[in-house]
């Protein structure tokens, strides 16, 4: 179960990607697809690590401007429901590690639903402090996390 979203300390993007449930899980869930979306283009992404368990690691790196590709994100699965949702947090590294201080710490809780439009997908980004929130949301939170949604949308689209 996801916790409600809370207005001082959540952001939320939630959209009807029109493309079945198992299509959008796919695409976030196969390393060589979530490259396709993941980031921002025209930068690129590599999934370095993907271990869909809760407990397992999930690492990019991405590169800009065809450039060397460098850290992007290191974190950990905290729960895995196949089809359903995905739950990891920067907070931590594969095997529960405690995560060297992140610039921003937060936790990711993306679910999926069945539409009759194709997928009802919802991310909802916890943070720390309403500060941190603020922080995110300043840097480009629904630029950057709508960007990659709308090209998570595009790209399970043409899987369809």
């Amino acid at each position: 179960m996801s916790p409600s979203p809370h207005p001082e300390l959540d952001l939320t993007i939630s959209r009807i990607i029109k493309a079945p449930r198992s299509v959008v899980w796919k695409a976030w869930t196969t390393p060589a697809s979530f490259e396709q979306w993941w980031v921002p283009a025209p930068a690129r992404c590599k999934v370095v690590e993907m271990d869909l368990r809760a407990g397992g690691a999930l690492v990019t790196h991405f590169s800009e401007d065809s450039g060397d590709f460098m850290p992007h994100m290191t974190g950990c699965f905290l729960a895995v429901d196949a089809l359903e949702r995905l739950v990891f947090t920067n907070a931590l590294v594969g095997g529960w590690r405690p995560a060297e201080q992140p610039f921003l710490f937060m936790t990711a809780s993306i679910t999926l639903k069945d539409h009759p439009q194709g997928t009802d997908y919802a991310v909802h980004v916890m943070h720390r402090t309403p500060a941190d929130k603020d922080k995110h949301q300043e840097l480009g939170f629904f630029e950057g996390w709508g960007t990659v949604t709308e090209q998570l949308a595009a790209f399970a689209a043409r899987l369809t």
